[in-house]
């Protein structure tokens, strides 16, 4: 297998894993089903939380054992198996919580060993480009599986199908990283055994004290905000009459495009400036949400403008964590970095499901956009420090 036919398989499994996630996006659609609202999401997403922690936190160990391929392997697998238990699944009990525990140890495996596994095979300088893409490949993984729900949905399938679907893919894509095991170890510049995985209570202060520290911090709150207006966006569209399909097909057609135009971009000579800009672009989009009523161009004019403002700066912001760790503990910080975004994924939804429930969208709608402006501020104020150029 030569190299270009590598990056194809590898970026490919990447996306049809990714779709699993965009899955939870469906799960207020399928609780409904068992008579459970919007709180019951948010407990399981914080079973899928708990359990994603605790796989990031040792995905290092199992990887300096067994390998990363190996292991995004292994994840594929849960993964799989965790979109199959939400559909068999006819009531919260048994089959949803295995389901959220297996879902959590497959993305948490998948999502944090990928870019370590991209480094392997990339140098430095082709950094930004690498991740740019590893992100188009997840966020079109994430944006697509909801449409095709929606499509399924609309042509007299039930929505336990995608869940199929998807498992089945999910499968493919363990097929896919199983057979890249010696291609990836053929081609890589530098060995698993340099660049050790392994998180600790000491490695992880060393993290929390270098410059890193920021853009870790700042990932949490922006997954926090992404999950409160995309796990429950079907939630906010049945209230205001509009199609959540179109919500995700216009994000995701964003996003794809402007990374696609943007992946040799290194946000310039002080990249927490654009940074900076395109989070509070992201603050304005989820502000619009809050006035669109049921106002269609104005929903695809909010979907765009987060599209822009989160999906553009979210890859600049795992290349800025690249550039911030110390060499020796790159693999650390990106695991740490990975932790810190699943934290706000799958956490923040427990908050957001409790505040639908008892206070409506429109309250975590409020609390989305103070989080937004808060992470743009905290990266502007980055930039004017002067540390931040290159």
């Amino acid at each position: 297998m030569n190299r270009t036919t590598t990056f194809v398989i590898f970026y490919g499994a990447v996306f049809l894993q990714a779709g699993a996630y965009g899955l939870t996006f469906m799960l207020p659609r399928l609780f409904e089903t068992f008579g459970a609202n919007e709180k019951a999401v948010g407990s399981m997403l914080f079973i899928t939380a708990f359990s994603t922690l605790i796989t990031v936190y040792f995905a290092g160990h199992l990887t300096d054992r067994f390998g990363r391929l190996g292991m995004l392997g292994v994840g594929c697998v849960a993964i799989s198996v965790a979109l199959a238990s939400y559909a068999i699944a006819d009531g919260i009990g048994g089959w949803v919580i295995q389901a959220s525990v297996l879902l959590g140890f497959g993305w948490g495996l998948t999502y944090a060993l990928a870019p370590i596994a991209l480094t392997t095979l990339i140098s430095e300088e082709q950094r930004v480009r690498g991740f740019a893409i590893l992100a188009i490949a997840v966020m079109a993984g994430f944006g697509l599986s909801p449409v095709l729900a929606s499509i399924l949905m609309n042509t007299g399938f039930s929505l336990n199908a995608a869940f199929y679907i998807n498992s089945g893919l999910s499968a493919l894509s363990a097929v896919s990283f199983f057979t890249l095991i010696k291609p990836v170890h053929r081609h890589a510049q530098q060995s698993e055994s340099q660049i050790p995985s392994r998180l600790s209570f000491g490695s992880v202060l060393c993290i929390l004290n270098s410059p890193a520290r920021l853009p870790i911090i700042m990932v949490c709150i922006g997954a926090s905000v992404f999950a409160g207006l995309n796990n429950f966006q079907t939630v906010f569209a049945d209230e205001r009459e509009l199609n959540y399909a179109d919500y995700f097909l216009v994000y995701t057609i964003t996003v794809v495009i402007f990374r696609l135009v943007l992946a040799r971009f290194k946000g310039g000579r002080n990249p927490y400036l654009t940074i900076a800009f395109l989070q509070y672009i992201m603050f304005g989009s989820v502000a619009l949400f809050l006035v669109i009523g049921n106002n269609v161009p104005l929903y695809w004019l909010a979907a765009f403008l987060f599209g822009i403002g989160y999906g553009v700066s979210y890859p600049m912001l795992v290349a800025m964590v690249a550039r911030d760790a110390d060499n020796d503990l790159l693999a650390q910080t990106l695991q740490f970095f990975a932790l810190s975004y699943f934290v706000g994924i799958f956490g923040f939804p427990l908050i957001a499901g409790w505040l639908i429930v008892e206070m409506g969208t429109s309250a975590l709608l409020i609390l989305a956009a103070l989080l937004a402006g808060a992470e743009a501020t905290m990266a502007l104020i980055r930039a004017l420090s002067g540390k931040s150029s290159v």
